[in-house]
C-alpha cells in the first residue's frame, strides 16, 4: 500500500538531493505475484507527492532465476510499458495511473521485475514521495536510463529494502477468480520475516491456498503498513480513512479482512480513562469499517489483537507493555469474538499467546520484541488459518 516516505526511508544520496529525489535515476524493483494470468497492468502512485511525478520510461521482465531482490533480469522477457499509449506520463500530485494492458504471462506466486526511469526526478521543497518502506524485498537504483539493462552493476548502483512509487500489479483473470484483501499493520506487513523470502503470514496463507483447488483462484492483496493505526494517521493513513483506496478501489474483491488495533492501544496513554476511550473508539471504528465493506456485499473477517507485553510488563523490552493497555486489548478482543459484527473471526490471539502469561506472545513464536511474531509465529498463523471461510 502507498505511504508517505519518512526522511530515513528516502533513497541515499545522490538519489536524494535538496529539493529533488531520483533525478536521472533508474529504480529496479521485484514484486511477488499472487495468482497467475496471461496479461498484467501496473499501478503507479503519486498519492503522497506534493508535485508532479514525471515518469520517463517503464519496463517489465522476469527476474534472473525468478528470484526476489535481484538486480538482473531475463532479457528475453523484457517488455516496454505504456500509459494511455505513451511511454512517458506525468502523474499529478495525489493521483494514481494504471498502465495499458501488457501481454506478459505471470505464474502464481512468481516474481516480476518492474524498472522505472525518471529523467527529471520528483521535485518538492520537502522531498515528499510515495513508497512502501516495509517491502522486505531489496530494490536497486542506478544513474541514467537503464530500464532495458540486463543487470544493474555500474559504480553508481546501490540497493535498499524499500519499494518506491509502485502500488499494485493487476493480473487479467477469468471473472470466476476472486480477491482477498487484508488491511493491517507491521505484523501483516511482515516485520520479523526474512528479506527476499516472501514469508509474511499472508504469503504463507497464499501458499496454502494454492495447494487447494477451491482456493487456488483467490488473489491475496496485502494492504498493510508498519505502525499503522485505525484511529490516527502514523506510518500511512489511518485504517478507517483508507478503506476506499485500499479495499474498494481494487477489482474482484470478494473477501476483506482487518487485523489492526495494537498500535492504537500501545501508543495511547496508560490511565484507565484514556484506555477506555481508545477501546470504545476502536469498537466504533471496527463497526464502521464492517458497515462500509458490507455495503458492497463483501464479507469481512477480523483477527483478534495479538499480545504485545514483555514479561513483567517491562517497558524497556517492549514500550507498549502495560496492564491497563492489556485490559483494553482483552476487552476489544472479546467484542471482536462475540459481537457478530464480522462474518468470520480469526483468533490470532489464541493461536499465538503464551497460555501461562496471556498478555505475552508464546516465547517460541515471538521475534524478540514481544510485539511481532517470528518466522515460526507467521507459519503458525498460516497453519491454523481456515480455508473453508472462502
Amino acid at each position: 500500500m502507498p505511504q508517505l516516505t519518512e526522511p530515513a526511508n528516502l533513497p541515499p544520496a545522490p538519489f536524494n538531493q535538496t529539493g529533488a529525489v531520483f533525478v536521472n535515476s533508474t529504480i529496479r524493483q521485484t514484486l511477488h505475484m499472487s495468482i497467475g494470468g496471461p496479461s498484467i497492468r501496473i499501478r503507479i502512485s503519486n498519492a503522497f507527492g506534493l508535485s508532479d511525478l514525471p515518469i520517463t520510461a517503464v519496463t517489465v521482465a522476469l527476474p534472473f532465476n525468478g528470484s526476489a531482490g535481484v538486480a538482473a533480469i531475463q532479457p528475453s522477457t523484457l517488455k516496454t510499458v505504456t500509459f494511455s499509449g505513451s511511454e512517458d506520463y506525468i502523474i499529478p500530485n495525489g493521483a494514481l495511473i494504471v498502465s495499458d494492458p501488457i501481454d506478459f504471462k505471470v505464474e502464481a506466486q512468481s516474481m516480476l521485475t518492474v524498472t522505472i526511469y525518471l529523467a527529471d526526478g520528483q521535485r518538492s521543497a520537502t522531498n515528499a514521495i510515495t513508497s512502501h518502506p516495509g517491502s522486505r524485498t531489496v530494490s536497486w537504483m542506478s544513474a541514467g536510463n537503464q530500464v532495458s539493462a540486463t543487470n544493474i552493476t555500474d559504480a553508481s548502483s546501490t540497493n535498499v529494502a524499500h519499494w518506491y512509487f509502485l502500488s499494485a500489479v493487476e493480473v487479467y483473470v477469468p471473472q470466476s477468480s476472486r480477491a482477498f484483501v487484508i488491511v493491517g499493520d507491521s505484523i501483516t506487513d511482515g516485520r520479523g520475516s526474512d528479506t527476499n523470502q516472501n514469508n509474511r503470514w499472508p504469503d504463507l496463507v497464499l501458499r496454502k491456498m494454492q495447494t487447494r483447488h477451491s482456493t487456488s483462484d483467490i488473489a491475496v492483496l496485502n494492504q498493510a503498513a508498519g505502525g499503522n493505526r485505525i484511529l490516527y494517521d502514523g506510518l500511512g493513513p489511518n485504517a478507517l480513512s483508507r478503506i476506499d483506496r485500499d479495499v474498494l478501489s481494487h477489482s474482484g474483491i470478494e473477501y476483506a479482512m482487518i487485523f489492526e488495533g495494537v498500535n492504537d492501544i500501545g501508543t495511547g496513554a496508560t490511565d484507565a480513562a484514556s484506555q477506555k476511550a481508545i477501546g470504545d473508539r476502536l469498537i466504533a471504528a471496527f463497526t464502521q469499517i464492517a458497515i462500509r465493506i458490507k455495503t458492497f456485499d463483501i464479507p469481512i473477517f477480523a483477527a483478534t489483537i495479538t499480545p504485545f507485553s514483555a514479561p513483567g510488563y517491562n517497558v524497556t523490552v517492549q514500550g507498549y507493555s502495560d496492564p491497563e493497555r492489556e485490559k483494553t486489548r482483552q476487552r476489544v478482543n472479546e467484542w471482536i469474538r462475540k459481537s457478530g459484527t464480522f462474518d468470520e473471526v480469526l483468533d490470532f490471539d489464541k493461536w499465538l499467546r503464551n497460555e501461562t502469561y496471556p498478555s505475552q506472545l508464546a516465547e517460541a513464536l515471538q521475534g524478540g520484541d514481544y510485539l511481532h511474531p517470528n518466522g515460526k509465529g507467521y507459519q503458525r498463523i498460516a497453519e491454523l488459518f481456515p480455508l473453508d471461510i472462502f
